[in-house]
């Protein structure tokens, strides 16, 4: 088991940590801080282009004909975890930070790579798996804002006109002109997947360093009380827990396949740092940034441990089934 999880502890993580330390220690101001927010409203436009551009129409195609498996999916990301989020917000004696950034964390979209990744090892539907991580993915762009903007105008995130213009110009253009120009760029970004993943995390870093010496700047370390961190861990956990546990009940009830209940489980549960990280630079006060991505950034971590555990348990299982 020990060995499962250091194998899980992806470096990705440690760098985030290490970015977050950074600006806490040495944040970014005055004309750094411009700057430094300059370069990150440029890593969002790249950032969501190559999401664009990665995105495969034909996969799409060959696995868009089970709308039943796509729809639970959907609805288990925007519908359920949303009423879950609402949940855990009205717990009495939650931290108000604590609250808002565990909310926004349900509103997010599915992951791409990792719940492909995680189907694939398990032994369920690949080309499912990567329509419902990418229809996710389209839909969260708009829908995580509108969600937002419902359910947590009490907390600061609004689509006004201006979050509206930011959304559309950094959001989804690059992301629909890099999905139209994939004929032309799809190649080089396929034979280069390790630059391309160094660009993609190198631009979440920068924003997530923008985002945490904004809210130290604005006195995040004096308001955020030393168990915090615990308590977030532990919402994170519990929300994870309970949405595994449903999505593979879930499955079974509406009699999907196992490969595609796998599809569910894997995609159904994921929340996306890539995604939610610039979604709330775009949404929320620069001071706020960085203790509403904090959730996201755990339970990031927590759900790509479990995920690897029960992708690997599965894969075992399958081993050990009998051939029929």
């Amino acid at each position: 088991m020990i060995a499962r999880i250091r194998g899980a502890l992806d470096p990705y993580i440690l760098a985030l940590l290490g970015t977050v330390v950074l600006a806490s220690l040495l944040p970014a101001r005055g004309g750094v801080a411009q700057a430094a927010g300059t370069l990150s409203n440029v890593g969002i436009v790249v950032l969501f282009f190559l999401h664009g551009a990665k995105l495969s129409r034909e996969a799409i195609l060959a696995g868009a004909g089970n709308w039943r498996l796509h729809g639970a999916v959907l609805g288990t990301t925007f519908v359920l975890f949303p009423l879950l989020g609402l949940a855990i917000a009205a717990l009495p004696g939650l931290p108000p930070l604590v609250a808002t950034g565990m909310l926004f964390l349900t509103l997010l979209p599915s992951t791409v790579q990792s719940s492909i990744a995680f189907t694939s090892i398990a032994g369920g539907n690949v080309a499912a798996a990567v329509c419902s991580a990418s229809f996710s993915n389209l839909i969260g762009i708009f829908v995580t804002p509108l969600l937002a903007a419902l359910l947590m105008s009490g907390q600061g995130a609004g689509v006004s006109w201006d979050a509206a213009e930011k959304i559309v110009l950094q959001l989804l253009v690059p992301f629909m002109a890099g999905h139209l120009l994939r004929p032309v760029v799809g190649g080089w970004v396929g034979r280069h997947r390790p630059l391309v993943s160094y660009v993609d995390r190198g631009s979440v870093l920068l924003v997530v360093y923008t985002a945490f010496s904004a809210a130290v700047v604005g006195g995040l370390l004096q308001r955020m009380a030393p168990g915090t961190v615990v308590v977030i861990l532990l919402l994170s956990g519990a929300l994870l827990a309970f949405v595994l546990a449903f999505t593979w009940s879930a499955g079974k009830a509406l009699g999907l396949a196992r490969e595609d209940g796998l599809v569910l489980l894997f995609c159904g549960s994921k929340k996306s740092l890539a995604t939610g990280v610039p979604i709330a630079g775009v949404l929320f006060p620069a001071a706020q940034v960085g203790a509403v991505i904090l959730p996201c950034m755990m339970f990031h971590q927590i759900q790509l441990i479990a995920c690897a555990i029960i992708a690997r348990h599965f894969a075992q299982s399958a081993r050990l089934r009998p051939v029929r």
